[in-house]
C-alpha cells in the first residue's frame, strides 16, 4: 500500500514539543525498526523494552530518513550534519508512534466497527470465532490475533499477541480497502501498557477474566490488573463494555469507562446468562437467554467465551436466534481442546493452556467430562517469562490429574533443568511420586502416550496452534498433531 503525506498532517494530535525544518514535506512511509527505514521514510525513536531506538536515529538519518521523531535530546540535530531531515520532538514517542500511524494510514479503526477483547484466557478463542460467526453471517471481515491476521480471507503470520500500532493500522487499512466491515482484535496488556492500542476507535470492547500471567513483565497483580482497566477507561461514549462479572474484577474493569456497560455470567442475574445442560467430547448443549442450543465446544471456560460471542453479536445487531444458530456450526479454534483419537480408545488433547487458571479450567473440563478415565498430564514453561507461575501449575496438575510429565516448553535462553526444578517445587511427595520429568519434549510425548492405559485421557498443555519450539535462540518446528499421529501409526 503505497501512501504519502505531508509531515503536518502526520504528526497531528501526537503531542509535539517542536518542529524544526519544513513541514510540508511529504513522508513515503513510517517506522520505528531503523533497518526498514528507506529515502522519504519518518523514523520513531522508541524507547524499548530491550533497545532505545533513540540509538539508531543515525542510522535512520543515514539510510534517508526525511523526518525523525524523538522525545530525547541527543544532539541529534547537530549530528545531522546539514541533511534535510525534520526533526520533531514529541512528549511520548510511544504515544506519538501510534497516534502517527493512524493518521499515516487515514484512521481506518474509525471506517469499520472494530471489536476488541482483554482478558488473561480466552481471547484467541473468542475473537477466531467471532471472525468465523461473522464471516458465516455473509459480512467481510478481519482478524488480529495470537495464531493469525486475516484480511477477509488472507492469512498473515502474528508475531504477537497484540502487534505494533504501524502493523495493526496498516492491516487495518488493508482491511478498509477490501471492504471488510468488522475487525475482531486481541488487545492484550502489555499492548494496552505499550500504547500499541492508542489512536483507535474500538466499538466494543470485551472483558474475559483476569488470572496469573505476565507478573514477569508487570510485576505485580495490581499493574496487570491496571493496564487491562486502561483499555475499558480508554473506550468512547459510543462505544460497548462487554464485562464477565463472574470474575470478581468484571465490574472493576468498566467502573469508569464512558461506554455503554453490558454484563454476561454463567452463575448469577445478568444481561446475557448461559448454563450448561450436558456435555461431552464432542460438545455442549447449553441454554443460552433461556433458549437451548448446541456448540462443538466443550467445558465451562468455552461456556463463557460462547456467551461473550454471542453477547457481542447481539450488541453488533444480530438477532438472538441467528447468532444461536451461527454458534451451533463453530469449530473450535487450532490448538484449543483439540481432540487426537488413537488406538487403545485414547484421546490425546492438544491445548495452548500456559497459565495456571488455564491448566485448571483444561483439567476439570476433561475430568468432568470423562470422570473415570485416567487422566495424564504433560506440561511445561516457557523460559526468560514469569517463573512464578511455575509452581503453581504443578500444583494445578497435581490436584487434577492422576499421572504428571513435566517437560520443556519453548525454554528460550533459560535451562530447560533450571525450568522443570522451578515446577518441581510446588509438588509434594505424593505428587513427584506420580510424575516423571523429561526434557525432550517429543520424547516426553510418546512416553505419555505409550503409558496410557485403555481410554484414558492424555493432555499436552502449553504449546497448542504453535508449530515451533525456541530452544536458545534457535526456532525449529515442533507440531504436536504430527508427532501425535506417527505415535499412533506405530501402535
Amino acid at each position: 500500500m503505497k501512501m504519502n503525506m505531508k509531515i503536518k498532517d502526520i504528526i497531528r494530535d501526537s503531542g509535539t514539543v517542536s518542529v524544526t525544518g519544513n513541514q510540508e514535506a511529504e513522508i513515503t512511509s513510517v517506522c520505528s525498526d531503523s533497518r526498514k527505514v528507506s529515502a522519504g521514510s519518518m523514523f520513531i525513536a522508541v524507547k524499548g523494552f530491550a533497545s532505545d531506538g533513540h540509538a539508531f536515529i543515525g542510522s535512520a538519518i543515514e539510510k534517508g530518513a526525511a523526518a525523525v521523531v524523538y522525545e530525547e535530546d541527543t544532539g541529534i540535530e547537530a549530528a545531522a550534519g546539514g541533511k534535510d531531515t525534520v526533526f520533531i520532538k514529541v512528549e511520548s514517542s510511544r504515544h506519538a508512534l501510534a497516534v502517527i500511524a493512524s493518521n499515516f494510514y487515514g484512521h481506518p479503526s474509525e471506517q469499520l466497527t472494530l471489536v476488541g477483547i482483554t482478558g488473561t484466557n480466552g481471547k484467541t478463542t473468542t475473537v477466531t470465532l467471532l471472525y468465523h460467526l461473522f464471516t458465516d453471517l455473509g459480512y467481510h471481515c478481519g482478524l488480529l490475533s495470537t495464531i493469525a491476521n486475516y484480511v477477509g480471507n488472507k492469512r498473515t503470520e502474528a508475531l504477537n499477541t497484540t502487534s505494533d500500532p504501524i502493523t495493526i493500522n496498516s492491516l487495518l487499512a488493508e482491511m478498509v480497502e477490501e471492504g471488510c466491515e468488522y475487525c475482531f482484535m486481541e488487545v492484550s496488556s502489555i499492548g494496552v501498557q505499550q500504547e500499541r492500542v492508542a489512536g483507535l476507535r474500538f466499538r466494543i470492547g470485551i472483558f474475559s477474566n483476569l488470572t496469573h500471567d505476565h507478573l514477569d513483565y508487570h510485576k505485580t497483580f495490581a499493574e496487570y490488573l491496571r493496564c487491562k482497566k486502561m483499555f475499558f477507561d480508554m473506550l468512547p461514549s459510543d462505544a460497548y463494555a462487554i464485562t464477565n462479572i463472574d470474575d470478581r474484577n468484571g465490574m472493576v474493569m468498566v467502573q469508569n469507562t464512558r461506554a455503554g456497560i453490558i454484563t454476561y455470567s454463567c452463575k448469577s442475574i445478568a444481561d446475557h446468562t448461559c448454563r450448561i445442560i450436558e456435555e461431552s467430547f464432542d460438545g455442549m448443549q447449553l441454554r443460552i437467554d433461556g433458549t437451548e442450543s448446541w456448540t462443538r465446544l466443550t467445558g465451562q471456560h468455552n461456556a463463557y467465551n460462547i456467551l461473550a460471542i454471542y453477547s457481542t453479536a447481539v450488541t453488533l445487531g444480530v438477532s438472538r436466534e441467528e447468532a444461536l444458530v451461527a454458534i451451533s456450526r463453530l469449530a473450535p479454534a487450532p490448538g484449543r481442546l483439540e481432540i487426537l483419537r488413537g488406538p487403545k480408545d485414547l484421546s490425546v488433547v492438544i491445548d495452548y493452556a500456559h497459565t495456571p487458571d488455564a491448566l485448571e479450567n483444561v483439567l476439570t473440563t476433561l475430568r468432568d467430562v470423562a470422570p473415570d478415565r485416567e487422566l495424564i498430564c504433560l506440561f511445561g514453561c516457557g523460559g526468560d517469562r514469569d517463573k512464578t507461575k511455575r509452581p503453581e501449575m504443578a500444583q494445578v496438575a497435581q490436584r487434577l490429574a492422576d499421572r504428571i510429565i513435566v517437560t520443556s516448553d519453548n525454554s528460550r535462553t533459560e535451562s530447560t533443568s533450571d525450568i522443570m526444578k522451578d515446577i518441581k517445587a510446588g509438588l509434594d511427595t505424593s505428587g513427584r511420586a506420580r510424575s516423571l520429568f523429561i526434557e525432550d519434549r517429543e520424547e516426553a510425548i510418546r512416553t505419555a502416550i505409550l503409558l496410557a492405559g485403555h481410554g484414558a485421557t492424555v493432555l499436552l498443555a502449553g504449546k497448542g496452534h504453535e508449530t515451533y519450539q525456541i530452544t536458545g535462540t534457535e526456532k525449529r518446528r515442533f507440531d504436536e498433531k504430527e508427532i501425535v499421529s506417527e505415535i499412533f501409526k506405530e501402535m
